[in-house]
């Protein structure tokens, strides 16, 4: 996923194991996620994607000072998904914390753990040794 304000900015999809860095996209004040190579590119995720840091996460608090966590993981959430034109992609650390991606310092080092497993439509679940069932009796 990707913030509401990088809808005009190059994405694709996050992959597993790749390196990323934390950046400023060009003609945006939002910041995200972007490989070295295509630093114009958004790499957007899913939430539930886990994410390790190079080193403990750096952000900036309001804009006006950097703070710092004690977390290297965390994984990818969203926060206050119906308010229209704000941030929503956050990092949710184990302590249950969390800092917007828009609010993380330039030129972290991240790279991607895992991405979410997509949720599919209920499948047919057959079981491995087939017993015998009771007909049902239908309330007619």
């Amino acid at each position: 996923m990707c913030d509401y304000s990088l809808h005009a900015v190059a994405s694709r999809p996050a992959k597993v194991g790749e390196t990323l860095i934390t950046t400023t996209f060009r003609g945006t004040s939002t910041r995200g996620f972007a490989s070295e190579s295509e630093p114009a590119v958004a790499v957007c995720m899913l939430p539930g994607t886990e994410l390790a840091f190079a080193e403990n996460v750096k952000y900036d608090n309001r804009w006006i000072w950097t703070k710092s966590t004690d977390f290297r993981v965390g994984k990818l959430g969203v926060i206050e998904p119906s308010v229209s034109q704000r941030h929503h992609d956050a990092i949710e650390f184990p302590d249950g914390s969390h800092v917007l991606v828009t609010q993380l310092c330039e030129g972290q080092r991240v790279t991607v753990l895992q991405l979410p497993v997509a949720q599919q439509g209920p499948a047919h679940v057959r079981p491995a040794i087939e017993t015998p069932t009771a007909t049902p009796i239908s309330a007619g």
